[in-house]
């Protein structure tokens, strides 16, 4: 009788998809407007800028914070929205807060 391996066998452990890791799993949240798919983005994935539509406040590189797109296939790529996490938390008790001028640029 053979002893018992207690470690698994390296052909059993499954591969971890460097770009999964790396942007996180997609999960569905349900809200009153609709159900939205919601991905943490880390601070390390993250290297543009982009505009929260919560604050209307920048979200530099770096920063660890959320996109959000319709869960429902109403919409496509152009319908995400990158959020702070506690304002996309906050989204319900608050209107957006639009205040920069038409000319301004638009990020994300």
């Amino acid at each position: 009788m053979s002893p018992r391996r207690n470690r698994p066998r390296r052909d059993e452990i499954a591969a971890v998809d460097a770009e999964r890791a790396r942007h996180g799993v997609p999960t569905v949240q349900q809200w009153r407007d609709g159900d939205w798919q919601i991905r943490a983005i880390s601070g390390g994935a993250s290297v543009k800028t982009y505009r929260c539509p919560g604050c209307d406040q920048e979200i530099r590189p770096g920063v660890a914070h959320l996109v959000a797109w319709p869960a429902d296939d109403r919409g496509d790529l152009t319908d995400r929205r990158h959020w702070h996490s506690g304002c996309w938390r906050a989204r319900d008790r608050r209107g957006p807060n639009l205040q920069r001028g038409r000319g301004a640029p638009r990020y994300g």
